[in-house]
């Protein structure tokens, strides 16, 4: 008896005409949501003891007033497979969806209301409603209206599916703006979507995407769309510069020449990794790891890069500067517009200076933390700073930004200290201490390598610290303590000579030929001032002239305004000595010569040479009043500040390391 009714129940749930509740269910869903929804064609059931699956011909689900599209969903047919015991406590499980030609209009709000939680109110809407967990998705054709104003998304989606297209039936076309920027998507996928599956394996994707000037194409499995998590693929990235990916992705990577890298990505939890990294920005050639940790009050960016060949042309971005004309040609980007390059921007300059002004972006400081290590192991074009290789460890915690160690190879000896930029502060506090040490001469000035007998020893040191929004405005107010130092040495006398305007001696070097001259010492040491470099020690001494400066650079306008004065030791005739200036602006340098001496000279030749062409020789005589200098004096002097400000400013930027 009892078995039959249990048979008789069983085929009444198996061959119930469950379209007969077509009309009740659509009254109670929207009873329920206080949204529109209606089966429009026909309701079938296939009930389980855990589970059934719902078969709706035709289906309409309207999405709340304030939405843009009018449905969340409307599909020609759907499949529903929905858990039955989680209902018993309001929670609704749906581990499949099949959708044909549905179109789906999802949309979030700032104030965390979504479209797809289902409640009457916006409280309900904003999360505390019923949100459905979605396992697995298929889509048959449709299309998908997505709008997230708090994430800058505006896209619209559009899908087909062939089984003719093997493992990856699925093929989608994105478009629209994502953080303000052009958008364009389209690419390949599994036939099943895995929405949130806990423990199903993970579905097969490719991507093809342009945002701006980015571009990306990615090749692997992903394992949950809604967490986007269990991401393992190769990519391929390329664009103008590392920069953009900080609005796009969020994470603060320098400004770059165009670039192109490859790896592999992997995201597991909270944590994305790039590994096998391979490319190039601009002229250099790029490898290594990146970690970017999500979660917490910042995120963090770690990892170790290096370089087998750094170019210089590369660093201009890091500073404020457009690439040259050389990194912007050397990466080819496809319909991306080139970069302004450097030349270009200075050319457009109105003010004639060269010092950067663009901005610092402290917004990127502030975003999250970073401990990354980078090596490179030969440097190149340099140009009149002959580095070799370079190593640094960056720091970024709390928006406080530290290279520390900074460890440069500069001709034969090396560059070592700390730079710190703390961005909390506005104006940010910008410290650089820095010490150069055996820098050897004959590497540091190439019109002296080529003579090969050019040796000596420079030591240096910069310390400066300030406030500024660009490296031109730190600069600009900075204080502290520049100063290069050389004890005895040699080089070829061209330089001299020339410097020193000896009309004999310049008769002597074209008859003989190069010859060594002795250095003694060289100091040239400056105290900085809110900008202002005073030339506290500007000493060239060597065996034939001995060389005495005075004057200031002006960082704030780039102003020049130098006297070289250069005093001969030994007796020569054709000397049009007088004193040197240098002026102009830091970006247009205009050497010249004190007026008043030489023509006093040139009078007094023409005079001469009107009584006696011997007399007019006689006023270009040089009796060598130079005399050596006290070379001890002179590195002692150049070795401290002279000035309070500069003293203490440069014990701030000492402080940093």
């Amino acid at each position: 008896m009892l078995a039959g009714l249990l048979v008789a129940l069983a085929l009444l749930v198996l061959f119930f005409p469950w379209d007969l509740l077509r009309g009740p269910v659509n009254r109670f869903v929207s009873e329920k949501t206080g949204r529109t929804f209606e089966i429009t064609r026909r309701l079938d059931v296939k009930p389980g003891l855990r589970q059934a699956t719902v078969y709706l011909d035709g289906v309409e689900f309207s999405n709340p007033p304030w939405a843009r599209a009018s449905h969340l969903v409307k599909a020609e047919r759907a499949e529903i497979d929905i858990r039955l015991w989680p209902l018993l406590g309001g929670q609704v499980v749906l581990p499949r969806i099949r959708l044909t030609g549905p179109e789906l209009g999802l949309q979030m709000e700032a104030d965390g209301r979504r479209t797809w939680a289902l409640g009457k109110s916006d409280e309900g809407e904003g999360g505390k409603g019923t949100v459905p967990q979605i396992g697995l998705l298929q889509v048959d054709r449709g299309s998908l209206d997505f709008l997230a104003p708090p994430y800058g998304v505006d896209m619209q989606g559009e899908f087909d599916m062939d089984p003719a297209r093997g493992p990856l039936p699925l093929h989608y076309r994105l478009k629209g703006r994502y953080q303000g920027q052009a958008l364009q998507a389209e690419g390949r996928a599994g036939e099943v979507l895995q929405i949130d599956a806990v423990g199903a394996p993970p579905f097969p994707m490719e991507i093809r995407a342009r945002a701006g000037a980015t571009r990306l194409q990615a090749e692997g499995s992903i394992g949950s769309l809604a967490q986007l998590d269990g991401i393992d693929a190769r990519f391929d990235l390329r664009g103008r510069t590392l920069g953009d990916l900080f609005t796009l992705l969020g994470v603060a990577l320098p400004e770059t020449p165009p670039y192109a890298i490859k790896g592999q990505l992997r995201k597991n939890g909270m944590r994305w990794d790039a590994v096998a990294l391979e490319g190039r920005l601009g002229l250099s050639d790029i490898a290594g790891e990146l970690g970017f940790e999500q979660g917490g009050d910042r995120p963090r960016l770690v990892g170790q890069l290096q370089s087998k060949l750094l170019d210089m042309d590369d660093l201009g971005p890091l500073i404020g500067l457009q690439p040259s004309a050389r990194s912007a040609r050397a990466v080819k980007l496809e319909d991306i517009a080139p970069p302004v390059t450097q030349e270009q921007a200075q050319r457009r300059r109105t003010d004639g200076k060269v010092l950067p002004t663009a901005p610092l972006d402290f917004a990127r400081l502030r975003a999250m933390n970073a401990d990354v290590r980078y090596t490179a192991q030969r440097i190149r074009n340099v140009r009149d700073v002959p580095l070799e290789k370079g190593a640094v460890h960056v720091k970024l915690q709390d928006a406080v930004l530290t290279l520390d160690p900074l460890d440069l190879g500069v001709a034969g000896g090396g560059v070592k200290g700390a730079i710190r930029i703390d961005g909390a502060r506005r104006p940010a506090d910008i410290r650089a201490s820095l010490d150069a040490r055996a820098l050897q001469l004959a590497r540091l000035v190439p019109a002296l390598e080529t003579t090969g007998n050019s040796v000596g020893r420079i030591d240096g040191r910069i310390n400066i610290a300030g406030a500024g929004e660009s490296v031109a405005t730190w600069l600009g107010a900075s204080s502290g303590d520049v100063a290069l130092l050389m004890g005895s040495g040699q080089f070829g006398n061209l330089l001299p000579v020339f410097a020193t305007l000896v009309g004999g001696d310049i008769i002597k070097f074209i008859a003989r030929g190069e010859k060594d001259v002795q250095l003694r010492c060289a100091a040239v040491a400056f105290d900085i001032d809110k900008g202002l470099m005073t030339g506290r020690t500007l000493v060239l001494d060597t065996s034939n002239a001995v060389f005495n400066a005075e004057g200031r650079i002006n960082l704030a306008n780039e102003r020049l305004d130098l006297v070289i004065h250069p005093e001969p030791k030994a007796p020569s005739i054709l000397s049009v000595r007088t004193p040197l200036t240098v002026g102009g602006t830091l970006g247009d340098p205009s050497p010249g010569v004190e007026a008043g001496p030489l023509i006093a000279r040139a009078a007094a030749v023409v005079a001469g040479a009107t009584l006696n062409p011997l007399l007019g020789l006689a006023a270009t005589l040089e009796t060598g009043p130079g005399k050596d200098a006290d070379c001890a004096a002179v590195l002692n002097e150049a070795r401290a500040p002279d000035s309070r400000a500069a003293r203490r400013a440069a014990e701030r930027a000492k402080a940093i390391r």
